[in-house]
């Protein structure tokens, strides 16, 4: 068999680490780790060291090893600001390749805020919803920003929200917006029709960062008689940015993390 690289030895340490945290468990000693492992302790140790020289691991009590957070914090920022700063190429791209109002949005509690936008003059969309928050239930984004939920977490999001009918096909009750989202999984896109008012029609994709978490939704939006019989179009180039945007939010991060 092929013998693993000192990289790959690191990796596997940092992960062993992780594995101890996410357990509940206050780190690990090299000991603790060459055991999960099945190594050689004196091989774990160099790992190790390695790992905390280079930032992804630090030392705690009792020679323990823990994972250095801060390096996720920092990987964690730096997702937020591209978000914004990619966010806005993506917006203009699908804005200029389908000609319709193009948003993205991010989950607040039970509601979804738009943090960016784009509105080319010919969609006759007016105003701004910039920092405006909407019913996740029925929002154009709604769909996209719970795509990886658990049912049981998407009823814990939406126990306490009352389905407040905001057009002819807005979901009744969280039943019903399960069974929405389910189909869209299946679709590889959301497709909210006239939910969040009469008349409008929205499609939307979950964008991930590089913890492969949702953090946010693209969306088209459009009146029904026109974005409907474009829908196949206006999908393949939502789905082609919101790929893009996914891409780059591991840029420039650590291999470790990304």
């Amino acid at each position: 068999m092929p013998k693993t690289s000192s990289m790959g030895r690191g990796i596997m340490a940092v992960l062993a680490v992780g594995s101890r945290n996410a357990e509940g468990l206050p780190g690990g000693t090299v000991a603790d780790i060459a055991a999960d492992l099945g190594k050689d302790r004196s091989q774990v140790s160099r790992s190790l060291r390695v790992a905390e020289q280079e930032g992804f691991l630090e030392r705690a009590e009792r020679r323990s090893y823990n994972l250095n957070w801060s390096l996720f914090t920092d990987a964690q920022l730096l997702t937020e600001q591209r978000l914004q700063t990619d966010g806005i190429t993506a917006l203009e791209g699908l804005a200029g390749e389908t000609n319709e109002g193009c948003f993205l949005g991010v989950l607040s509690g039970d509601s979804t805020v738009t943090v960016g936008e784009r509105i080319p003059a010919s969609s006759n969309m007016v105003g701004s919803w910039l920092g405006r928050p909407y019913p996740a239930y029925c929002s154009d984004a709604g769909q996209a920003l719970l795509w990886e939920a658990s049912d049981a977490e998407v009823r814990t999001v939406f126990a306490s929200s009352a389905f407040v009918r905001h057009g002819p096909n807005t979901p009744v009750n969280v039943e019903d917006f399960l069974t929405r989202l389910h189909e869209a999984r299946g679709r590889g896109y959301s497709i909210v029709d006239e939910e969040a008012e009469p008349g409008l029609y929205s499609l939307a994709v979950p964008v991930r960062d590089f913890k492969r978490e949702v953090v946010a939704a693209l969306q088209v939006v459009g009146p029904k008689t026109r974005l409907a019989a474009r829908r196949e179009l206006c999908a393949s180039a939502l789905v082609s940015w919101g790929k893009w945007l996914e891409s780059t939010m591991g840029q420039g991060l650590p291999q470790a993390l990304a």
